[in-house]
């Protein structure tokens, strides 16, 4: 019988500068396939832009050949033939995928970024702070965190008013809450407006022998100094970030650059975040860009029209512009479903049917009454996660695009999600969001948007599909 071949050809995008090309195919060669050397044959690399290799099945029924050429963007070729069963070529697209991803992180550590907003003052990018991170938590991740920070002052408010400090504690959350929105904006270090709408980002990838020198060399004080006076030859005066303009800067130093190792992007965040309203039907929020190397993104408010989205420059690094749009689009669902005030309510009635209704069973269940409690809270708050994913996809038509951005952001998490055990551990966590593994999986999934209508009541059944299915995983 005849057998056909079938191509699957995909992208991957990438920051890595031209430089690095050689290296991820080398990378890909020492780190995926010599250590899988068994089974794959006719393996061919150029040493430079191009590898290949192809999958055998032991019984010779079929065969699966993977082509990977280096570039912006990786262009990935999949050539079966047989019937190879759709695990394994979901499996090569994703061992590719978190590959590269691997890489890329790697590549992260020997680069420097600087991120800019023109009329901003300059500051150095950094990681955040346990104390904004605590903050940024509090007021982003669905309100829930920052109902049991509430919890632990509960106690200490309880031995001043006794009975009435849980409804005391509710108000001084509540009253929290309608300042949230100025809350998130002292978190942020810029603000994009009309007049101010783009962040400017260099990336500079420095090569093994460089690297030790380079941190050696340079300080975070001399980086500041160098920064700056990129920004007051370019940004400062009108112009555009340019290779030779931060080179010339940094040879006064005594460093020289080279072009292939240098890229610079302007992300016009503003317009991103507009287009976002658009879809949404909902005014323009505040818009503030913390710089940090975190690759995240939150909206919060008591209201649409009090709310604020906040945006790290390692988010603005990472996506490409249509990436960036589908997970504001993530963020605007919140916003337009009132997200942050309904798990705020759902978190604060819990709380207050334990003290004065259910009390008695504390005494019975003890702490295993408030895990139970709790993983009920944050199970019902990934409902609202799911729903936020199904509602970019509706608005702005392209799921896959999330599913991609989810991908880039937690390749960690999908590396540790094949395993079963862990996966199901995942949704039993007191994290708001629901496994990635699943996200993806399920915005991949996705054929017509337009057919779904109601995309909580989905959502919901969705999550208790996947949470059975994590269960069934186990036995």
């Amino acid at each position: 019988m005849h057998m056909s071949e079938n191509i699957l050809s995909f992208t991957i995008d990438t920051e890595i500068t031209p430089d690095a090309y050689s290296d991820l195919i080398r990378f890909f060669y020492h780190h995926y396939v010599l250590p899988r050397i068994s089974h794959f044959v006719n393996i061919f690399s150029d040493n430079t832009s191009f590898i290949s290799f192809i999958l055998p099945d032991p019984m010779g029924r079929w065969w699966a050949k993977v082509e990977i050429v280096a570039g912006r963007p990786i262009a990935v070729r999949i050539t079966t033939w047989g019937p190879v069963p759709k695990r394994v070529i979901e499996k090569l697209r994703e061992d590719i995928f978190i590959g590269v991803q691997i890489f890329e992180e790697e590549v992260r550590r020997r680069s420097f970024y600087f991120a800019w907003v023109e009329g901003e003052p300059v500051i150095p990018e950094r990681a955040p702070s346990k104390s904004r991170n605590v903050i940024y938590r509090m007021f982003t991740e669905s309100m829930v965190f920052f109902f049991i920070i509430f919890i632990i002052i509960g106690a200490f408010l309880f031995m001043i008013v006794r009975m009435y400090a849980p409804l005391m504690l509710v108000v001084l959350q509540f009253i929290l809450f309608l300042f949230s929105d100025k809350i998130i904006m002292r978190l942020g270090n810029w603000q994009i407006t009309p007049e101010k709408p783009s962040v400017h980002i260099l990336h500079y990838h420095l090569r093994d022998e460089e690297h030790k020198i380079f941190r050696r060399k340079f300080s975070r004080e001399t980086l500041m100094k160098i920064k700056a006076e990129i920004y007051e030859k370019t940004l400062a005066v009108g112009r555009r970030v340019d290779f030779t303009t931060a080179n010339e800067v940094f040879s006064r130093y005594g460093f020289t650059c080279r072009p292939e190792s240098m890229s610079i992007k302007v992300i016009n965040v503003y317009d991103i975040v507009k287009k976002a309203a658009g879809k949404f039907s909902l005014p323009i929020p505040k818009i503030v860009i913390a710089n940090t190397i975190i690759p995240n993104a939150a909206a919060s408010g008591p209201c649409p029209s009090r709310g604020i989205l906040l945006i790290t420059s390692g988010l603005l690094v990472q996506l490409e512009d249509d990436e960036i749009l589908s997970v504001v689009g993530h963020e605007f669902s919140h916003l337009k479903g009132r997200d942050p005030l309904m798990l705020f309510m759902l978190s604060s009635a819990e709380y207050l049917l334990r003290v004065y209704v259910f009390w008695p069973f504390l005494f019975f269940l003890g702490y295993f009454y408030l895990f139970l409690a709790l993983a009920a809270v944050y199970f019902i708050a990934k409902f609202f996660e799911a729903k936020a994913d199904l509602e970019s996809a509706i608005r702005l038509g392209r799921p896959e695009v999330l599913a991609e951005a989810l991908r880039k952001i937690g390749f960690r998490r999908l590396q540790f999600e094949r395993m079963p055990t862990y996966r199901l551990q995942e949704w039993l966590r007191w994290d708001p969001h629901p496994p990635l593994y699943f996200r993806v999986s399920r915005l991949e999934r996705i054929s017509d948007v337009e057919k779904i209508k109601h995309p909580f009541i989905r959502s919901i059944k969705d999550n208790i599909a996947g949470f059975i299915e994590a269960l069934r995983m186990q036995q």
